[in-house]
Protein backbone atom coordinates (compact mmCIF):
# COMPACT_ATOMS: atom_id res chain seq x y z
CA UNK A 1 0.00 0.00 0.00
CA UNK A 2 3.02 2.31 1.16
CA UNK A 3 3.90 1.79 -2.63
CA UNK A 4 0.53 3.23 -4.21
CA UNK A 5 1.03 5.82 -2.25
CA UNK A 6 4.73 6.83 -3.37
CA UNK A 7 3.44 6.86 -6.78
CA UNK A 8 0.45 8.62 -6.16
CA UNK A 9 2.73 11.60 -4.59
CA UNK A 10 5.25 11.79 -7.08
CA UNK A 11 2.96 12.23 -9.95
CA UNK A 12 0.69 15.38 -7.44
CA UNK A 13 4.26 16.58 -6.84
CA UNK A 14 5.14 17.22 -10.64
CA UNK A 15 1.36 17.81 -11.34
CA UNK A 16 2.04 20.54 -8.81
CA UNK A 17 5.05 21.70 -10.11
CA UNK A 18 3.40 22.16 -14.07
CA UNK A 19 0.05 24.29 -12.50
CA UNK A 20 2.33 26.23 -10.05
CA UNK A 21 4.60 27.70 -12.52
CA UNK A 22 7.44 26.66 -10.41
CA UNK A 23 9.17 23.63 -12.98
CA UNK A 24 11.43 26.49 -14.28
CA UNK A 25 12.97 26.37 -10.60
CA UNK A 26 14.46 23.01 -11.35
CA UNK A 27 14.91 21.99 -14.96
CA UNK A 28 15.17 24.13 -18.05
CA UNK A 29 11.50 24.34 -19.48
CA UNK A 30 12.95 22.60 -22.66
CA UNK A 31 13.04 19.43 -21.36
CA UNK A 32 9.61 20.04 -19.62
CA UNK A 33 8.38 17.08 -21.88
CA UNK A 34 10.33 14.43 -19.12
CA UNK A 35 8.87 15.55 -16.43
CA UNK A 36 5.37 15.33 -18.40
CA UNK A 37 6.50 11.27 -19.69
CA UNK A 38 7.42 10.87 -16.04
CA UNK A 39 3.84 12.00 -14.60
CA UNK A 40 2.08 9.34 -17.26
CA UNK A 41 4.47 6.67 -16.21
CA UNK A 42 3.66 7.23 -12.61
CA UNK A 43 -0.15 7.25 -13.36
CA UNK A 44 0.36 3.90 -15.55
CA UNK A 45 2.38 2.11 -12.50
CA UNK A 46 0.08 3.51 -9.92
CA UNK A 47 -3.18 1.79 -11.94
CA UNK A 48 -1.37 -1.33 -12.47
CA UNK A 49 -0.27 -1.15 -8.64
CA UNK A 50 -3.90 -0.39 -7.74
CA UNK A 51 -5.17 -3.09 -9.81
CA UNK A 52 -2.46 -5.71 -8.38
CA UNK A 53 -3.73 -4.81 -4.43
CA UNK A 54 -7.05 -4.91 -5.90
CA UNK A 55 -6.27 -8.45 -7.21
CA UNK A 56 -4.55 -9.51 -4.09
CA UNK A 57 -7.19 -8.32 -1.55
CA UNK A 58 -9.86 -10.11 -3.59
CA UNK A 59 -7.97 -13.59 -3.94
CA UNK A 60 -7.18 -13.33 0.16
CA UNK A 61 -10.96 -12.60 0.37
CA UNK A 62 -11.83 -15.93 -1.46
CA UNK A 63 -9.01 -18.08 0.52
CA UNK A 64 -10.70 -16.78 3.99
CA UNK A 65 -13.94 -18.02 2.99
CA UNK A 66 -13.15 -21.51 1.75
CA UNK A 67 -10.85 -22.20 4.84
CA UNK A 68 -14.04 -21.08 6.67
CA UNK A 69 -16.03 -23.68 5.09
CA UNK A 70 -13.50 -26.04 5.54
CA UNK A 71 -13.06 -25.89 9.09
CA UNK A 72 -16.94 -25.48 9.03
CA UNK A 73 -16.96 -29.03 7.56
CA UNK A 74 -14.05 -30.52 10.07
CA UNK A 75 -16.05 -29.65 13.40
CA UNK A 76 -19.33 -31.31 11.76
CA UNK A 77 -17.78 -34.77 11.03
CA UNK A 78 -15.29 -34.20 14.08
CA UNK A 79 -18.26 -33.97 16.54
CA UNK A 80 -19.96 -36.72 13.80
CA UNK A 81 -16.98 -39.12 14.51
CA UNK A 82 -16.06 -38.03 18.60
CA UNK A 83 -18.14 -40.93 20.14
CA UNK A 84 -16.53 -43.87 17.75
CA UNK A 85 -12.74 -42.58 18.85
CA UNK A 86 -12.33 -40.40 21.75
CA UNK A 87 -9.31 -42.55 23.87
CA UNK A 88 -8.02 -42.86 20.42
CA UNK A 89 -8.44 -39.26 19.65
CA UNK A 90 -7.18 -38.28 22.51
CA UNK A 91 -3.91 -39.67 21.95
CA UNK A 92 -3.64 -38.67 18.19
CA UNK A 93 -4.78 -35.46 18.91
CA UNK A 94 -2.03 -35.13 21.92
CA UNK A 95 0.31 -36.23 19.50
CA UNK A 96 -0.53 -33.85 16.68
CA UNK A 97 -0.61 -30.98 18.80
CA UNK A 98 2.65 -31.68 19.90
CA UNK A 99 4.34 -32.16 16.77
CA UNK A 100 1.80 -29.23 15.32
CA UNK A 101 3.68 -26.66 18.45
CA UNK A 102 7.19 -28.23 17.84
CA UNK A 103 6.60 -27.39 13.90
CA UNK A 104 5.22 -24.35 14.37
CA UNK A 105 7.91 -23.04 17.16
CA UNK A 106 10.05 -23.90 14.66
CA UNK A 107 8.72 -22.00 11.71
CA UNK A 108 8.29 -19.00 13.69
CA UNK A 109 12.12 -18.79 14.72
CA UNK A 110 13.39 -19.14 11.13
CA UNK A 111 11.00 -16.80 10.13
CA UNK A 112 11.40 -14.22 12.40
CA UNK A 113 14.83 -14.11 11.87
CA UNK A 114 14.82 -13.40 7.96
CA UNK A 115 11.15 -11.14 8.32
CA UNK A 116 13.72 -8.52 10.10
CA UNK A 117 16.20 -7.56 8.01
CA UNK A 118 13.69 -7.28 5.20
CA UNK A 119 11.67 -5.27 6.66
CA UNK A 120 14.38 -3.11 7.89
CA UNK A 121 15.50 -2.68 4.22
CA UNK A 122 11.86 -2.10 3.47
CA UNK A 123 11.78 0.58 5.72
CA UNK A 124 14.64 2.31 4.67
CA UNK A 125 14.27 2.54 0.68
CA UNK A 126 10.79 3.80 1.53
CA UNK A 127 12.09 6.61 3.76
CA UNK A 128 14.50 7.64 1.22
CA UNK A 129 11.37 7.94 -1.20
CA UNK A 130 9.41 9.98 1.06
CA UNK A 131 11.66 12.45 1.97
CA UNK A 132 11.71 14.30 -1.17
CA UNK A 133 7.98 13.98 -1.16
CA UNK A 134 8.15 16.04 2.40
CA UNK A 135 10.41 18.58 1.15
CA UNK A 136 8.66 19.14 -2.03
CA UNK A 137 5.44 19.62 -0.20
CA UNK A 138 5.78 21.66 2.73
CA UNK A 139 9.21 23.59 1.60
CA UNK A 140 8.80 26.79 -0.19
CA UNK A 141 10.41 26.65 -3.75
CA UNK A 142 13.47 29.55 -3.13
CA UNK A 143 14.70 31.34 -5.42
CA UNK A 144 18.48 31.98 -6.12
CA UNK A 145 20.07 35.45 -5.32
CA UNK A 146 23.11 36.93 -4.00
CA UNK A 147 22.98 34.92 -1.00
CA UNK A 148 23.32 31.87 -2.85
CA UNK A 149 26.97 33.83 -3.87
CA UNK A 150 27.59 34.72 -0.68
CA UNK A 151 27.51 31.78 0.90
CA UNK A 152 29.04 29.62 -1.52
CA UNK A 153 31.79 31.81 -1.29
CA UNK A 154 32.68 34.06 -4.45
CA UNK A 155 36.56 33.07 -4.63
CA UNK A 156 37.11 30.73 -7.48
CA UNK A 157 40.52 29.73 -7.50
CA UNK A 158 40.37 28.08 -10.97
CA UNK A 159 38.87 30.14 -13.25
CA UNK A 160 38.91 27.74 -15.92
CA UNK A 161 36.44 25.13 -15.36
CA UNK A 162 37.35 22.04 -16.76
CA UNK A 163 34.43 19.78 -18.53
CA UNK A 164 35.56 17.56 -15.47
CA UNK A 165 33.77 20.13 -13.17
CA UNK A 166 30.35 20.75 -14.00
CA UNK A 167 27.36 21.85 -11.93
CA UNK A 168 27.36 24.35 -9.09
CA UNK A 169 31.41 25.21 -9.99
CA UNK A 170 30.21 27.09 -12.64
CA UNK A 171 30.81 30.89 -12.47
CA UNK A 172 31.14 33.71 -14.23
CA UNK A 173 31.81 31.79 -17.82
CA UNK A 174 28.93 29.70 -19.19
CA UNK A 175 30.51 26.14 -19.95
CA UNK A 176 28.69 23.42 -22.17
CA UNK A 177 31.61 21.83 -23.21
CA UNK A 178 30.83 18.88 -20.63
CA UNK A 179 27.99 18.32 -23.11
CA UNK A 180 30.14 17.92 -26.41
CA UNK A 181 33.52 15.93 -27.16
CA UNK A 182 36.74 18.08 -27.55
CA UNK A 183 36.16 18.63 -31.67
CA UNK A 184 31.94 18.44 -31.25
CA UNK A 185 32.35 21.82 -28.69
CA UNK A 186 34.63 23.37 -30.85
CA UNK A 187 32.43 23.14 -33.97
CA UNK A 188 29.48 24.16 -31.82
CA UNK A 189 31.40 27.14 -30.75
CA UNK A 190 32.38 28.36 -33.84
CA UNK A 191 29.10 28.59 -34.95
CA UNK A 192 27.47 29.87 -31.60
CA UNK A 193 30.04 32.67 -32.58
CA UNK A 194 29.04 33.14 -36.33
CA UNK A 195 25.51 34.34 -34.63
CA UNK A 196 26.73 36.96 -32.72
CA UNK A 197 29.45 38.48 -34.75
CA UNK A 198 27.35 40.03 -37.68
CA UNK A 199 25.34 42.14 -34.82
CA UNK A 200 26.58 45.99 -34.37
CA UNK A 201 25.03 46.11 -30.78
CA UNK A 202 25.42 42.83 -28.74
CA UNK A 203 21.96 42.62 -26.80
CA UNK A 204 21.96 39.63 -24.44
CA UNK A 205 18.02 38.56 -23.30
CA UNK A 206 16.65 35.97 -21.74
CA UNK A 207 16.68 33.62 -24.77
CA UNK A 208 20.30 34.19 -25.76
CA UNK A 209 21.84 35.17 -22.77
CA UNK A 210 23.95 32.16 -22.02
CA UNK A 211 25.10 31.43 -25.49
CA UNK A 212 26.23 34.94 -25.88
CA UNK A 213 27.64 35.23 -23.02
CA UNK A 214 30.24 31.99 -23.61
CA UNK A 215 30.74 33.30 -26.88
CA UNK A 216 31.89 36.56 -25.60
CA UNK A 217 33.67 34.55 -22.75
CA UNK A 218 35.40 31.86 -25.62
CA UNK A 219 36.53 34.63 -28.01
CA UNK A 220 36.43 38.05 -26.13
CA UNK A 221 39.22 39.56 -28.53
CA UNK A 222 36.05 39.47 -31.16
CA UNK A 223 33.67 41.29 -29.34
CA UNK A 224 36.27 44.05 -27.57
CA UNK A 225 34.98 47.74 -27.93
CA UNK A 226 31.89 46.56 -29.42
CA UNK A 227 28.63 47.67 -27.15
CA UNK A 228 26.83 45.36 -25.08
CA UNK A 229 23.78 45.40 -22.83
CA UNK A 230 22.23 42.92 -20.58
CA UNK A 231 20.12 43.11 -17.27
CA UNK A 232 21.11 41.34 -13.80
CA UNK A 233 21.06 41.63 -10.18
CA UNK A 234 24.26 43.09 -8.62
CA UNK A 235 26.82 41.97 -6.47
CA UNK A 236 29.37 43.11 -4.41
CA UNK A 237 32.53 41.01 -5.07
CA UNK A 238 35.99 41.28 -3.95
CA UNK A 239 36.67 44.48 -6.59
CA UNK A 240 39.26 46.79 -5.94
CA UNK A 241 37.53 50.13 -7.40
CA UNK A 242 34.39 51.40 -5.67
CA UNK A 243 32.54 51.83 -9.01
CA UNK A 244 33.26 47.90 -9.73
CA UNK A 245 30.86 45.49 -9.51
CA UNK A 246 29.38 42.27 -10.99
CA UNK A 247 26.50 41.44 -13.10
CA UNK A 248 24.85 38.17 -12.90
CA UNK A 249 21.67 36.10 -14.14
CA UNK A 250 21.38 32.86 -12.65
CA UNK A 251 20.71 29.87 -15.28
CA UNK A 252 20.71 26.84 -16.04
CA UNK A 253 22.20 24.34 -18.97
CA UNK A 254 19.62 21.34 -18.43
CA UNK A 255 18.62 21.53 -14.90
CA UNK A 256 19.81 22.64 -11.01
CA UNK A 257 21.93 19.83 -11.26
CA UNK A 258 24.42 22.12 -13.72
CA UNK A 259 23.38 25.57 -13.10
CA UNK A 260 25.49 28.64 -12.05
CA UNK A 261 25.88 32.42 -11.20
CA UNK A 262 26.79 34.07 -14.99
CA UNK A 263 27.85 37.68 -15.70
CA UNK A 264 30.66 39.95 -15.75
CA UNK A 265 32.30 42.71 -14.01
CA UNK A 266 31.25 46.11 -14.75
CA UNK A 267 32.51 49.20 -14.72
CA UNK A 268 30.13 52.12 -13.63
CA UNK A 269 30.41 55.73 -14.34
CA UNK A 270 32.54 56.79 -11.88
CA UNK A 271 29.44 59.17 -10.10
CA UNK A 272 27.21 56.12 -9.83
CA UNK A 273 25.66 56.31 -6.14
CA UNK A 274 26.87 52.64 -4.20
CA UNK A 275 24.52 49.51 -5.32
CA UNK A 276 23.31 46.71 -2.56
CA UNK A 277 23.46 43.47 -3.53
CA UNK A 278 19.98 41.76 -5.49
CA UNK A 279 19.39 45.51 -6.94
CA UNK A 280 18.15 44.75 -10.92
CA UNK A 281 20.00 46.94 -13.15
CA UNK A 282 19.67 47.35 -17.16
CA UNK A 283 23.49 48.17 -18.23
CA UNK A 284 24.80 49.69 -21.77
CA UNK A 285 28.84 49.40 -22.52
CA UNK A 286 31.61 48.60 -24.31
CA UNK A 287 33.71 45.51 -23.67
CA UNK A 288 36.81 46.25 -22.32
CA UNK A 289 39.38 43.91 -20.09
CA UNK A 290 40.72 43.95 -16.48
CA UNK A 291 43.15 42.17 -14.39
CA UNK A 292 41.16 40.96 -11.52
CA UNK A 293 43.13 40.24 -8.71
CA UNK A 294 41.41 37.45 -7.10
CA UNK A 295 41.06 35.50 -9.98
CA UNK A 296 45.00 36.55 -10.96
CA UNK A 297 44.02 36.86 -14.28
CA UNK A 298 42.47 39.22 -17.39
CA UNK A 299 38.75 38.85 -17.60
CA UNK A 300 36.13 40.42 -19.70
CA UNK A 301 34.77 43.83 -18.52
CA UNK A 302 31.80 46.07 -19.53
CA UNK A 303 32.39 49.73 -19.20
CA UNK A 304 28.81 51.22 -18.56
CA UNK A 305 27.81 54.20 -20.68
CA UNK A 306 24.01 53.56 -19.66
CA UNK A 307 22.37 51.80 -16.82
CA UNK A 308 19.08 51.85 -15.08
CA UNK A 309 17.70 50.48 -12.28
CA UNK A 310 14.67 47.73 -13.06
CA UNK A 311 12.35 45.35 -11.26
CA UNK A 312 12.56 42.00 -10.62
CA UNK A 313 12.07 39.79 -13.42
CA UNK A 314 8.87 37.44 -12.77
CA UNK A 315 11.38 34.62 -13.97
CA UNK A 316 14.93 35.53 -12.58
CA UNK A 317 16.73 32.21 -14.62
CA UNK A 318 18.17 32.37 -17.69
CA UNK A 319 18.35 29.20 -19.63
CA UNK A 320 20.12 26.95 -22.69
CA UNK A 321 18.76 27.57 -25.85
Amino acid sequence: MIRLYVLAGFACLFIMMHLGGNLNKYINLKYAYLTQSAIVMLIILFLFEFVRLYRKERDEHKRKSKEERRDHNHEHNHEHDHEHGHAHGNVHSHTHHERHDESHAHHDHFGHSHEQPIRWKRMVSYSILIFPLLTGFLLPVQTLDSSFVKAKGFSFPNFDASADNPGFHQFLKPDSSVFYGKQGYAKVSREELQEFLPLKEVGLTDTNYLKGLEAIYNFPDAFIGRKISFDGFVYTGEQSEANHYFVFRFGFIHCVADSGVFGMLVDFPSDTAAFHNDEWVRVTGTLTSSFYQPFKQTIPMLRVTEWKTIPKPQDPYVYRA
